[in-house]
This record gives structure tokens, C-alpha cells and sequence, in this order.
């Protein structure tokens, strides 16, 4: 079953319906997307997220809604309200920053997740660059990225070092830095998978940090350096192509221009790295 604009409710029928104390916050928050927003009654805030894929299936945005439910709050917000399509969850009063936080506290706050209990569902690179594949715009499938495609489908996934739960989305527009400590927001794309692969999908600003944050969580995770950045660099071409065709199916669905800039972008990265 799929989500469609015919059979999911409005934001305003939500909040006539769930949320009639509450009203719409203007205020810049990231992580938030569509028809999501902050909702207050008196002093107590409420995130209303709803799915920015209005075709994805149900069932994406409902493991969203239970990987939060199995998450500790020293983590992610708590979820408090489901329906088809929307989700209501805890607010965090904090900072948000575009950069990463440092190494050794990035570190520490992804080690914390991967003690968590796995959440039930495996993050399968595979499928995901061939829906994207399949879902961006024709004019846009180059005989490279078929090639790279193809390449990939015949090495086939690192085998993990360790298999834990993943959140999948680290930059700093997902981490609030609250006065208990960091916290990560916006976990569609959670489920387990390698922790190496967590660690090449963080949006690091270049090698050198990149090396920092492995080292760091090579200390805490206790694993020798070198054979945790190999595992990283594996997962690399993986974590490249999952962006790239990423912001082409953003493109496809949305024709923003900003996500056909960071496609060409990524693709430059690719180029050069091939």
C-alpha cells in the first residue's frame, strides 16, 4: 500500500483532529520538511512530522515511528502520536549547527546508538540504488552510472564488522546540541547495517575529518584504526552512489534545482575519485 495525497490527511486535519489546542510555531528548524512543522499549547512543544515521499510505502514511515519507539531519549525524540502519514514527537530545546560537533563527541554520541538493540530491518544499499535508478529521470541515467550500478551488484556489500542499529543521515542539521548533550532528529532512514557504513555516510567536510571521526570512534568501539577506516572505505563508492541517486530522485519527484546541483556535485566527487 502506498501513500497518495487522495488518502493521507492535511496538516490542518491533523491538527483539527489530534491537536485542536495546539497551533503551528514559525520558527527555522531543520530536520523538518513538507508539510512538517513545530506545534505548541501553552509552553510544550510538539514536532508534527509528516513523510517527505508521499509515494513511499506505508510501512517506511511506520519502522520511522518504531525505531524512535525503541530509541532512549538520550538519543532521539520520543514518539507520542501515529497516523497514516504523521507522526507526533518530542521537541528538543536546543541548538542546531551546520557543522559537524567534534570528533571525539560525534564519536561517543554514535557509539551510544550502536549499543543500542538492533531495530529489526537491515539497510540493503542494493535495492535502494536500484529504485533510484529505476525512479530518476531517464533524460538523466548515464552509461557511467549504469556501469558503477553493475559494479557494485557484482562486489556486492562489505560484510559487516559489526551489525548494529544505524541512523544514516549524520549532519549537523540532524544534531541538537541540548544541555543534556547531543541528540540526533529525523531517523527515516534508520534500520542495522554495518557500523562502518554509519560512519561513511556521515556528511564530513573532508578526509582529514573523516580520519578524526574514525579514529575517535575506533578508541571508544575498540577496534585498531586502520582495519575500521578500511572497513570505511569500502562502504565509500556505496555511500556515493546512494547520494547521488538520492538527489536524483528528489530532482525527479520535485524538479528544486538545488537537488539536481547537489547530483552534478556528487557525480564531480565520483569522477574525481574514480
Amino acid at each position: 500500500m502506498r501513500f497518495s495525497n487522495n488518502n493521507r490527511m492535511t496538516r490542518d486535519e491533523v491538527l483539527s483532529r489530534y491537536f485542536p489546542q495546539y497551533h503551528p510555531v514559525v520558527a527555522n528548524q531543520s530536520g523538518l520538511s513538507g508539510g512538517s512543522c513545530i506545534i505548541e499549547h501553552h509552553s510544550h512543544r510538539v514536532v508534527l512530522r509528516c513523510h517527505h515521499d508521499p509515494y513511499a510505502p506505508e510501512a517506511h514511515f511506520l519502522r520511522h515511528y518504531h525505531a524512535l519507539k525503541s530509541l532512549p531519549e538520550s538519543l532521539a525524540p520520543r514518539p507520542h502520536f501515529y497516523t497514516r502519514g504523521w507522526m507526533a514527537v518530542g521537541y528538543f530545546h536546543g541548538k542546531v549547527e551546520s557543522r559537524l560537533p567534534e570528533a571525539d563527541e560525534l564519536a561517543g554520541l554514535l557509539y551510544h546508538l550502536h549499543q543500542q538493540p538492533c531495530f529489526g530491518w537491515r539497510v540493503s544499499m542494493l535495492p535502494l540504488l536500484e529504485q533510484y535508478w529505476q525512479s530518476s529521470d531517464p533524460a538523466r541515467r548515464t552509461l557511467r552510472w549504469l556501469r558503477v550500478l553493475k559494479q557494485l551488484r557484482k562486489r556486492r556489500e562489505p560484510r559487516p564488522l559489526r551489525l548494529v542499529p544505524l541512523h544514516m543521515d549524520v549532519h549537523g542539521d540532524n544534531i541538537v546540541h541540548t544541555a543534556s548533550g547531543l541528540r540526533l532528529i529525523d531517523w527515516e532512514y534508520a534500520g542495522d547495517g554495518d557500523i562502518a557504513l554509519e560512519l561513511a555516510a556521515v556528511w564530513v567536510a573532508d578526509e582529514s575529518q573523516h580520519r578524526q571521526l574514525v579514529n575517535a570512534y575506533a578508541q571508544k568501539a575498540h577496534i585498531e584504526p586502520e582495519t575500521l577506516w578500511r572497513q570505511v572505505c569500502q562502504w565509500q563508492p556505496w555511500v556515493m552512489m546512494l547520494k547521488a541517486g538520492w538527489f536524483e530522485y528528489r530532482w525527479q519527484q520535485t524538479g528544486e534545482r538545488q537537488f539536481i546541483r547537489l547530483a552534478d556535485e556528487t557525480w564531480r566527487q565520483l569522477t574525481m575519485k574514480g
